[in-house]
């Protein structure tokens, strides 16, 4: 081999041994960075029109694809059931525990005991005045979970309309990145960390709506929801999602004041179990808004209306005609059953009992209706009051099961259905964040190792040091040939 032949491989090997350590130490540098994807240097030995060296052929970037797909439906899965959970979750709160003082079963049990107390002194005005204000206090509760349920219904359609827009937003600079990507590679240049900002943003819209990435020519990708719908091949689809400022309980998608979600100016579906965009973050506000929040206030309304019916019975209440309010109304009026939806919310006790409106407690001994103030002995109305709350009803509404209940059981029923579900989804949401954790281990350990990298520096290290030898030799060679 000639001189200028072993300065040209030595030359080659430096260049291959500088663009090494660059990859070693940009590998290195991000270990921890999400979305880093490991890069190696394809190198190849140079045979063709040279008297040998080596080759830089570009940069691989190591990536499990079949394991970011699995982590990203992981992640979605994970995020669905953190705010699923999480309204449940507050739901029960809302209700709260039989030990709790505030919870309805409490205040339930509050109302009965004082109707109990006022019947074995009917005289004593003070036992009346407790029993109006646990009345109130049994309203109270009903109408602060139904306000809480709102309140979480209107969250959710105000993280839907961030959300859509932030699909919407990365979408589009996915499309964009595709085109630079494909724009880079015929130039012959690196595109790994155009392709890292790539996958961070993909796995930034799998977290709202599961996707699968499917490869396309000269390095693009295309994107489709586990749904079935189109998100990106090509150009990246537009979402559109109008929010609302309040929802309150007669809103619903069905009934068209809540707006569902297009994609390229076409509705589709948008239910837990058939949703064009289900299981994500997305996914998981629509199952709030339109599944989760309206049976919850389902229930809560079933059981005011239990309460409404109870009361304003004329067989419990003489001084009562049909279509007056009882002890319990509607925002002050008698409860029509076509009028359901939202009574959690307007459920009130009868002015005619309260003070603070006019009304007087004897009418919770004498009668609703009653003119004047009858014999203060007579106990029968407030025994009946009782009574009432002890007799098996079939309800004309919500989702208990079969059978007849006194209200102690209904409420009882509500809680344990309630208890049940977020049991259960909280099991659901432990077994997502094992997954979850899990996958990202495998994801870390197929990912940069700093021992793996620090060692290939070293091989590198030596490398250099021989190629700048043989240098140096060809150089002494040189030195020796000129002196003779």
């Amino acid at each position: 081999m000639s001189i200028s032949g072993a300065l040209s491989n030595a030359m080659s090997g430096l260049r291959a041994a500088g663009r090494g350590s660059e990859i070693v130490s940009s590998n290195i540098a991000n270990a921890m960075t999400p979305g880093y994807g490991r890069r190696l240097l394809a190198l190849s030995s140079q045979t063709v029109g040279v008297a040998g060296g080596v080759r830089v052929d570009g940069i691989t970037r190591i990536v499990d694809a079949g394991l970011a797909s699995d982590k990203r439906l992981a992640d979605a899965e994970l995020g669905n059931l953190t705010a699923t959970t999480g309204f449940l979750t507050r739901f029960e709160s809302l209700l709260g525990t039989p030990d709790q003082p505030y919870a309805l079963s409490a205040r339930l049990s509050g109302f009965e005991s004082s109707l109990i107390a006022a019947a074995s002194r009917p005289d004593a005005s003070d036992r009346l005045e407790l029993g109006v204000i646990a009345a109130r206090d049994l309203a109270g509760v009903l109408g602060d979970a139904s306000k809480g349920v709102q309140d979480a219904r209107s969250s959710a359609d105000h993280s839907i309309d961030t959300q859509v827009s932030r699909l919407n937003a990365a979408l589009s600079d996915v499309q964009r990145l595709n085109a630079q990507i494909t724009r880079t590679l015929s130039q012959g240049n690196d595109t790994a960390s155009l392709q890292d900002l790539r996958q961070r943003l993909v796995d930034e819209i799998s977290a709202i709506a599961p996707v699968r990435e499917v490869p396309r020519d000269n390095g693009a990708i295309a994107l489709y929801s586990t749904g079935g719908a189109i998100l990106l091949d090509g150009s990246a689809a537009t979402l559109s999602f109008d929010p609302v400022n309040l929802v309150t309980a007669a809103m619903s998608i069905d009934a068209g004041s809540l707006s569902g979600l297009k994609i390229n100016g076409i509705d589709v579906r948008t239910s837990s179990d058939r949703g064009a965009l289900r299981g994500g973050t997305l996914g998981a506000q629509f199952e709030i808004r339109d599944e989760l929040g309206v049976s919850a206030q389902t229930q809560l309304d079933a059981v005011a209306r239990d309460l409404v019916e109870r009361f304003q019975d004329p067989a419990v209440d003489p001084t009562l005609v049909p279509g007056n309010p009882g002890l319990f109304t509607d925002a002050g009026l008698a409860f029509d059953p076509v009028d359901e939806v939202g009574l959690s919310g307007r459920l009130a006790i009868n002015a005619a009992v309260d003070p603070d409106q006019g009304g007087a407690v004897w009418r919770l001994r004498d009668g609703i209706n009653a003119t004047g103030q009858g014999n203060v002995g007579n106990a029968s109305l407030l025994t009946a009051l009782g009574d009432a709350l002890g007799q098996r009803r079939v309800q004309g509404s919500g989702d208990f099961g079969g059978g007849a209940f006194d209200a102690t059981n209904l409420v009882s029923v509500l809680t344990s259905h309630l208890t049940a579900a977020r049991g259960h989804a909280d099991q659901s949401l432990s077994f997502a964040a094992t997954r979850a954790a899990e996958l990202t281990q495998m994801q870390l350990s197929d990912g940069v190792d700093t021992d793996s990298e620090l060692q290939r520096l070293m091989i590198i290290e030596q490398a250099y040091a021989a190629n700048v030898r043989v240098i140096e030799a060809a150089d002494e060679m040189m030195q020796t040939i000129l002196r003779l």
